[in-house]
């Protein structure tokens, strides 16, 4: 993270500018590590890959058919059956004048051929076969290299790796890829009312959920995070100091919930200021306005809200975008879609709001249901949603039959 990178007035920060500035401050992680390609998925390609081959490395058949020289066949002709390629059994000669070769789809191209006629358009007869009158030079026949030449790059840097990008790589010649290192991540929840789950619960106190949550985002993100879980710290300023100076030591980035609001048992914020810096910033959305910024010495640090669902969408949001960015991916804008709204619902001005909704396809549209119980700590709400609706600082209200902006969890919660 560069120096001084969030300069946060009391204004509540809009959440596009809080993006461009982590896209243009954020830096990656130094190092790398190869991997073979099923261990690859998810990770980002520390350098452009370039083809070792072509592909396909021979003209072939992209029919099963029968492979000619359309000079020997203009008008329509029967010519004589003078052998068979499949794929892997190349013919081992030039095709001769005047006959026409047996091929199977993948197969190569015998030399001198320049099309194939396929099988539904031809008719055996004995030992020879009658070929259409229309074929064409090219027809039915793929060239060598038509997906990428040999030297090209197949894959650029900073590309989180997908399935068809592992199979691009492997159809190019490479087993192993150069990825970034995965990062080294701690969590943490804060707080006197917090237990574990699964031990007796004292009066007045509550079970952990948000670290939870955020181990599993971190995970589903599919990055290959290291994630050490430090467990719940009590609310005293000595043990949150203690605990962010130790991991920072050897993290490359620190994440909790709650403890940065303005409580007076809220002392995670003073413990990265006497740490190393706070650039805070309060959100203009909801949920989720109490976010913090910073870093202890040069690690990073993420401060997320107290309330489960505002932790797990900004998460969603902030925390997901800063750790492709740390990863050296440069692309951390997730699509969105329209969607009917099914609902009503209106909203002051000057905040971004993220509605938890549910998308079905109903008569051919996107349709948007919105849960009536919106508080941030409406945990069930986030297990029966898929998607949040997205309805921006200026809007105010909508009516039931608008289309609106929608962002499927899909698109951020991996």
């Amino acid at each position: 993270m560069t120096a001084d990178p969030f300069q946060a007035a009391d204004r509540l920060m809009p959440i596009d500018e809080a993006m461009a500035i982590l896209a243009a401050r954020i830096r990656p992680v130094d190092g790398l590590e190869t991997l073979a390609l099923p261990a690859a998925l998810g990770r980002v390609l520390a350098q452009p890959l370039l083809a070792r081959m072509s592909v396909p490395p021979h003209d072939n058949s992209a029919v099963d058919g029968y492979a000619v020289r359309t000079a020997d066949i203009k008008g329509g002709k029967v010519l004589p059956i003078g052998g068979r390629v499949a794929a892997g059994h190349p013919l081992g000669r030039a095709i001769r004048a005047g006959e026409a070769i047996r091929i199977f789809t993948g197969a190569p191209m015998p030399e001198g051929a320049d099309a194939v006629a396929m099988q539904e358009d031809c008719t055996v007869e004995g030992e020879s076969v009658r070929l259409p009158p229309d074929l064409a030079p090219g027809d039915n026949r793929r060239k060598a290299g038509e997906d990428i030449e040999a030297g090209r790059q197949a894959l650029p840097a900073g590309r989180r790796l997908k399935p068809a990008d592992l199979a691009l790589a492997a159809s190019v010649g490479h087993d192993r890829l150069a990825v970034r290192r995965a990062l080294r991540v701690a969590v943490f929840s804060t707080g006197d009312e917090i237990r574990e789950a699964g031990r007796p619960l004292d009066p007045g106190c509550i079970y952990d959920a948000n670290r939870h949550a955020l181990m599993a985002q971190l995970a589903d993100l599919g990055l290959g995070c290291r994630v050490t879980d430090l467990g719940i710290l009590p609310d005293r300023l000595d043990a949150i100091q203690n605990a962010l100076a130790q991991a920072a030591a050897d993290h490359d980035l620190l994440v909790t919930s709650g403890g940065v609001s303005l409580g007076e048992e809220d002392h995670v914020k003073a413990a990265v200021q006497a740490l190393g810096r706070l650039h805070f910033w309060r959100l203009a959305i909801k949920p989720g306005r109490p976010v913090a910024l910073g870093q202890v010495g040069a690690t990073p640090f993420i401060g997320l809200p107290g309330n489960p669902v505002a932790a797990m969408v900004t998460f969603a949001l902030i925390a997901r975008p800063l750790l492709l960015l740390l990863s050296g991916c440069p692309d951390i804008t997730p699509l969105r879609y329209r969607a009917k709204a099914a609902f009503a619902f209106s909203k002051k001005p000057g905040r971004r709001e993220f509605q938890r909704i549910r998308l079905a396809e109903e008569g051919g549209d996107l349709v948007a249901h919105r849960f009536a119980a919106d508080g941030s700590g409406i945990l069930s709400s986030m297990v029966a949603s898929n998607a949040l609706l997205d309805m921006a600082e200026g809007d105010t209200q909508i009516r039931e039959g608008d289309w609106v902006s929608v962002l499927p969890f899909a698109e951020v919660m991996r």
